[in-house]
């Protein structure tokens, strides 16, 4: 069997591989979410309830992408279904690629200015490097076209404004809150740089 056969359409296209991939990013999504049970209780006590919404980034990028297997396993049939599954497509994709390798990138650069490397933060490391990559290698399964990147760039960034302007961005380790400013400046050029990459991997998925 040939290393290429893990990353190949027959495989990712498996239904069963399909639903495994679903349980696990549904398992996932769930844990997020109680992985930020704090901060947005925290956040609905001290801010206006609408800003809960944008607490939670990554375990909502696994969602988009939980829901877009769901539409590969179960096709919409109608006008909007089908809309509906192209836009989730390209939340899926810009989010994942975006917030996988933002907490990543933020646990190292904790780690390099003095946070302890524990367990959790390995695990967050494996969980968020599987979301970009396997984002990234669905977009050959996906139907999204470069043109429903806008609205989900246009979401990412309404986060990323939302996160700096009112401090509901993820909790940060210690030792980078002193770097407020360079972090914002990274989380908003990330999601150009996921858009861009997104988009070059569509172009070429569609050739």
């Amino acid at each position: 069997m040939s290393i290429a056969y893990f990353w190949s359409r027959s495989l990712l296209g498996n239904r069963g591989f399909l639903w495994l991939l679903l349980w696990c990013n549904l398992l996932g999504t769930v844990y997020g979410y109680y992985w930020y049970a704090e901060q947005m209780e925290y956040t609905v006590a001290n801010n206006p309830f609408w800003q809960v919404i944008f607490v939670p980034d990554s375990p909502t990028a696994s969602l988009f992408f939980t829901i877009a297997v769901y539409t590969l396993l179960y096709p919409p049939r109608t006008k909007f279904g089908y809309g509906f599954r192209l836009l989730i497509e390209a939340l899926a994709v810009v989010t994942s690629v975006k917030y996988g390798i933002w907490a990543v990138s933020i646990i190292f650069a904790g780690y390099a200015q003095g946070s302890p490397l524990v367990w959790q933060d390995w695990m967050l490391v494996l969980s968020h490097s599987a979301m970009a990559i396997e984002a990234l290698l669905y977009v050959r399964l996906f139907k999204l076209g470069e043109t429903m990147l806008i609205p989900a760039v246009a979401w990412t960034f309404l986060n990323d404004t939302v996160d700096y302007t009112y401090g509901v961005f993820p909790w940060l380790p210690v030792q980078l809150m002193d770097d407020i400013a360079s972090v914002q400046y990274f989380t908003f050029g990330l999601t150009l740089f996921s858009a861009l990459l997104a988009w070059l991997v569509i172009r070429q998925a569609r050739r």
